[in-house]
């Protein structure tokens, strides 16, 4: 029997008293003060909303430990329960978050993992969310006897701090390989002094275009990929999000590219990233898609030469939007090994484009499997949560 059962059956064996929020905490939120952005002081005191900090202000108007709950806005999680934040220190609070502090007799920190159970979906309506006042304070609250709340707390805490710890060993080895990664990434393609530019060695470039939206016969039924630049990531492009139709690719500017062009947006945030196209496929007109000629280089290898070329490309982006043009992208210069030997040189570029491969995949794995290994651990935290804070309620008391 753990520690915690032996507790239970100890100190409670017929079950919890269940009291509303407000007997269980000092509810602070009269106390709360907004201040619009344009009246903000910057500052190092942590500004607070509805889920979370949304600023650092020049002035506090708290100074202690608090549980934040959403009132207005981002309220209420996908599974229904609130949108709950520790907080501690000099704090500014907004009114769009409840807060509340510590009395005799229930730990603060135990409200903090309860209330992540407490169903409120039910309790939010308006046009704006809301958990008003009046249904905040009136949420009900099992209050086991103090020994059993803080097993509790020190089991929970103890496993947000063992996925804390692994979050941190998994994203220092991400940081750590993707160094690594870029450092030999530089040292090999640096090493070769032969340069043509990606005009000299592509077969063609061309841009798209994008069908005009309000003619549903271009999108609707739509079996054509169609690539726009946001998906453009430094990556392999196996799908898009968006489809065209044959009439589109016939009346437009959206024309099929071939399998494994070097593709480089051209316009906006996405200005200077590049990507390979895995699939045949249509491009927007911010995406400049270059067909390399492979009796000069291999066109994987040129795709990590233009990757290694994005700070220099962000650095010739124009106009209010960083916009690139198609003569400063086919004017890179890329590093070709040996040209006076074609087989020599697709050979050096191969062992180059292997060793990177292998890096590149480290690194993938680690930054899927990071956000898989996070989601798993909160999955895990949440189901010994809710088997942890589920009680046997007790008969009614004067306080329910």
């Amino acid at each position: 029997m753990s520690k915690l059962e032996q507790l239970i059956n100890e100190l409670c064996p017929e079950g919890v008293e269940y009291r509303r929020l407000e007997n269980c905490c000092e509810i602070l939120d009269n106390k709360r003060k907004p201040v619009t952005k344009s009246a903000r002081e910057a500052g190092k005191y942590p500004y607070y909303g509805a889920n979370g900090i949304q600023d650092y202000v020049s002035n506090y108007i708290f100074d202690g430990t608090f549980v934040l709950v959403g009132e207005d806005g981002s309220v209420v999680t996908e599974i229904g329960t609130p949108i709950v934040t520790w907080a501690t220190g000099k704090i500014w609070v907004n009114n769009h978050a409840h807060i509340i502090s510590e009395i005799n007799g229930v730990l603060l920190r135990y409200l903090f993992h309860y209330l992540q159970t407490v169903p409120v979906k039910h309790l939010i309506h308006g046009n704006i969310p809301k958990l008003t006042g009046g249904d905040f304070r009136a949420l009900k609250i099992a209050v086991p006897p103090l020994p059993v709340q803080e097993e509790i707390v020190r089991i929970l805490d103890k496993f947000t701090e063992l996925t804390a710890e692994l979050t941190a060993e998994l994203t220092a080895e991400l940081t750590a390989r993707k160094q690594q990664y870029e450092y030999y990434r530089d040292d090999l393609l640096s090493k070769n002094t032969n340069k043509k530019s990606l005009k000299q060695i592509a077969l063609s470039s061309r841009s798209g275009g994008t069908p005009l939206k309000s003619n549903k016969d271009y999108y609707e039924n739509g079996t054509i990929p169609w690539l726009r630049t946001q998906e453009v990531v430094f990556n392999e492009i196996n799908k898009t999000d968006c489809f065209i139709t044959e009439l589109a690719v016939q009346e437009t500017s959206a024309k099929w590219i071939p399998v494994n062009c070097v593709i480089v947006a051209i316009s906006g945030a996405s200005a200077g990233r590049c990507a390979i196209n895995k699939i045949p496929l249509t491009t927007n007109q911010h995406c400049l898609s270059i067909e390399i000629n492979p009796e000069v280089a291999l066109y994987k290898y040129v795709f990590y030469c233009v990757c290694n070329q994005y700070d220099d490309l962000i650095a010739k982006k124009e106009g209010a939007r960083g916009d690139l043009n198609s003569s400063r992208i086919l004017g890179l210069e890329i590093p070709i090994p040996y040209p006076e030997d074609k087989e020599k040189s697709l050979a050096e570029q191969q062992r180059i484009v292997d060793i990177l491969d292998r890096f590149n995949k480290l690194c993938n794995d680690i930054s899927e499997g990071l956000p898989a290994e996070i989601e798993a651990r909160q999955k895990q935290y949440e189901y010994y949560r809710d088997k942890l804070l589920t009680f046997k309620k007790r008969e009614a008391t004067e306080n329910e």
